[in-house]
């Protein structure tokens, strides 16, 4: 066994002796028999071996509160359908308000809110409170019932967390999607589940400018033909359209009245419907994702308070938007009392390093981001640390694609040697991660810390048989609480099990390639589905762009394997190039000669192309497999949904590559 390499950061023992994971497992090794030595490995090891007392001492360390008491902690853990705390009822906003139970902390903030000018605009645990209570009576007024969806075409503003908070206390269904979508996209994904009120706005302020979204508000009012009503936020100053109910007469405090009532809690089942998220839908509709009131409070007091490690003297800043999963997450830092950071804005206005601002000014102690933005601001020369006091940031977290080793580097150069960074790795699919963040843990560079608690993570080969050290197939064998329930529309559960089970039956296949390392490390290397295979050796995308995107002149680049009819294999790699770049015969050999020498010469590419930008899903990532179809000859119009996509016109370009290369 090869000796691991040095990490890039090691906890002190002060650190993990004052970590709630740590105490966590003291506490769990007096009450339900988990081991008080051995340190993560033998906690993890004891939280997938014996899952069902996991869980009942999360939800016990957590004090959940069941109004019903549950029968088993899990009745049935086939796949899918596993069936968790059968019996019990409970609600989702009562634990995310608890705070403001507190007297102590009924004024402190719940929210802050920051937009791109930077000012801070703080909602404390009983003004939320009172709003959620208000907006729960006016729902239930509008004959919302348990079960009923209320969507909210929204940015990342207070007013979204009151609205998802008061729909999940009536026991109705919660769905949203960012305001940069177009009607079409969220037709989508809204006309699937058929919503009875939406909140929307009038506009939002992005790079600088406002953008109205009346004419896309109205068009939704006429294609969502089960609205019974509208809720108008003028967040950019306009009245309300004919028709549509007032914000601010919803959540009004009548003075004659006396004391706003109590929010009202429906309990309902541990497996009633929460939310619906949404997959990127490139080749088709979106798939519609219900995850669960019970499964995801359980999953993100897990995650939350035990991997990042949050509780009420934090401030949890991720940027994001509503039509990211990563924005649900966010708010479920309420759960753990930690008052919760909503940026409303474009994550480099105005400039590169806006974020870091925000991290400033906002005391934030955990900051989330993209490991994109964080390579962005390599690339740019921002200095965070030298600019920004950052003393209270304790851990940096990235998601969205792997964080290079570059970036790991840099963060700890270039905001503190002392830096706790978490790269971590999940999906839409459980609203959570499967490996990632853990406080008493080491970071090694380029890999993510270790796969999460009550996750029995492996890498499969082809025949279903475990590797270690090597690549293969991310697989969980066993359930998760906030695994979905269903997907909305189908009926016979064969979407749902299409997308997870057909490769490996009764085991979760999520679509990554992934190394587990010696040290029970975890390595992404991007994502199977679109997988390169040259000569019968897998290789992920990641690991190329990683290599390609170190050069200065490559903004960004995309990588396309494709199977010929002649058996041959072409794969090209497609370079967004920096301003003032050219792609020349010496930058051709010099990204061939960096691929050569840091991967292998099976990952150099066959040919380099200049395209004028990368396409996107609207969350950002890169569109792989949409374009690998473009390039065997697709048209455009089965290759991808066009509303998935952030500009429709970068397809067209690899549309006609394909012309001129039948």
């Amino acid at each position: 066994m090869t000796a691991s390499p040095a990490p890039l950061w090691q906890p002190d023992a002060d650190r993990v002796a004052a970590a709630r994971i740590t105490r966590f497992q003291a506490w769990a090794a007096e009450r339900y028999g988990a081991p008080a030595d051995g340190g993560y490995a033998a906690l993890h090891r004891w939280s997938v071996d014996e899952l069902e007392t996991f869980w009942r001492a999360v939800a016990d360390w957590f004090d959940v509160r069941f109004s019903t008491p549950y029968e088993q902690a899990l009745g049935d853990r086939s796949m899918p359908g596993a069936q968790w705390f059968t019996g019990a009822t409970l609600n989702y906003a009562e634990h995310a308000l608890r705070a403001a139970e507190d007297p102590a902390r009924a004024h402190e903030p719940a929210l802050i809110h920051v937009d791109e000018t930077q000012e801070t605009s703080p909602t404390s645990w009983s003004e939320l409170r009172r709003q959620v209570g208000a907006l729960a009576a006016e729902l239930r007024a509008l004959g919302v019932r348990p079960g009923d969806r209320v969507s909210g075409y929204l940015p990342n503003i207070p007013q979204a967390v009151a609205a998802l908070l008061a729909t999940a206390a009536v026991g109705a269904v919660w769905t949203s999607c960012a305001p940069d979508f177009g009607a079409r996209s969220v037709l989508d994904r809204f006309q699937q589940v058929e919503p009875v009120v939406l909140f929307t706005v009038d506009g939002y302020r992005y790079g600088g400018k406002e953008h109205d979204r009346r004419d896309t508000v109205a068009e939704l009012r006429r294609e969502l033909p089960t609205l019974r009503a509208v809720v108008h936020i003028p967040l950019l100053g306009s009245p309300a359209p004919e028709g549509a109910l007032s914000w601010a007469d919803l959540v009004s405090t009548d003075a004659e009245a006396g004391e706003p009532a109590e929010p009202v809690f429906e309990q309902v089942p541990f497996d009633h419907p929460l939310w619906v998220l949404y997959s990127s839908g490139t080749t088709g509709l979106p798939k519609a994702i219900v995850q669960s009131q019970g499964g995801i409070l359980l999953e993100h007091f897990k995650q939350l308070g035990l991997h990042c490690d949050l509780g009420p003297e934090d401030r949890f800043f991720w940027y994001t938007s509503t039509g990211w999963m990563m924005w649900n997450f966010l708010v479920s830092g309420l759960l753990t009392g930690t008052t919760v950071i909503l940026y409303d804005g474009s994550p480099g206005y105005p400039d590169t390093g806006a974020q870091w601002g925000i991290a400033e000014r906002t005391g934030a102690t955990l900051f989330g981001t993209s490991a994109a933005y964080v390579m962005a601001c390599r690339k740019a020369g921002v200095h965070p640390g030298r600019d920004h006091d950052l003393s209270r940031v304790q851990c940096v977290a990235t998601t969205g694609s792997p964080l290079p080793p570059d970036g790991f580097r840099w963060l700890h150069d270039e905001v503190r040697e002392d830096l706790w960074i978490a790269s971590v790795s999940g999906g839409t699919d459980v609203c959570s991660c499967f490996a990632g963040a853990v406080p008493t843990l080491p970071v090694h560079i380029g890999e993510l810390q270790a796969a999460c608690l009550g996750t029995d993570l492996q890498s499969w080969d082809p025949q279903g048989k475990p590797l270690t050290g090597e690549v293969g197939e991310l697989v969980v064998t066993s359930p998760m609480p906030s695994m979905p329930i269903h997907f909305w529309n189908d009926p016979d559960g064969s979407r749902y099990r299409d997308s997870y089970f057909e490769m490996y039956p009764g085991v979760w296949r999520h679509g990554d390639w992934i190394t587990i390392t010696e040290h029970g490390s975890v390595v992404i290397h991007g994502r199977s589905d679109s997988t390169l295979n040259r000569q019968g050796v897998r290789m992920g995308s990641a690991d190329i762009y990683e290599a390609v995107e170190r050069l200065p002149e490559i903004r960004e680049s995309l990588v396309i394997g494709l199977e010929e009819p002649n058996g041959g294999y072409w794969m090209p790699l497609f370079v967004h190039l920096a301003p003032g770049a050219a792609l020349d015969d010496d930058l051709r050999e010099r990204v061939k000669r960096t691929i050569r020498e840091q991967l292998s010469p099976r990952h150099v590419p066959d040919d380099i192309i200049e395209v004028p930008a990368i396409p996107h899903t609207l969350t950002g990532k890169r569109i792989e497999v949409p374009v690998k179809r473009l390039l065997q000859g697709t048209p455009l119009a089965k290759a991808v949904n066009p509303g998935s996509v952030d500009d429709i016109d970068l397809l067209r370009f690899y549309e006609e590559l394909a012309r001129t290369r039948a």
